[in-house]
């Protein structure tokens, strides 16, 4: 069973870098034809795709996000990893870690972390 695991900061000031990160358990996050991804869910609104790493290691971002936004992984410790620089008030939102078979995940197929609620206020 693929379980993923998240941790990271629930509380953070404007202007400050949000990092996330996803451990995996039960697979490789090198295993081909599964992609990596961060989703989110701001209070009382849809899921926004953030980005998605590949297999590869190739990186694909969501545009809002694209030219703040850094996903990484960590092989040795089998773990992907979200940076979102510049964070403002409207970044404040559940942050999702995600595997599953395509570039923007499905909510309720493949594997999903617990979320982490990520308030950004000073």
């Amino acid at each position: 069973q693929v379980q993923l695991q998240q941790s990271g900061p629930g509380l953070m000031k404007p202007s400050q870098t949000l990092s996330l990160a996803c451990t995996v358990s039960g697979a490789s996050i090198t295993s081909n034809y599964y992609y990596l991804s961060w989703v989110r869910q701001p209070p009382g609104k849809e899921m926004e795709w953030v980005g998605t790493m590949a297999a590869s290691g190739n990186t694909y971002y969501g545009p809002s996000f694209e030219s703040r936004t850094s996903i990484s992984r960590d092989t040795s410790k089998n773990q992907f990893s979200l940076q979102l620089s510049s964070v403002t008030p409207e970044d404040t939102a559940t942050y999702y870690c995600a595997r599953d078979h395509t570039v923007v995940p499905q909510y309720g197929r493949g594997s999903w972390g617990q979320g982490t609620l990520v308030t950004i206020s000073s």
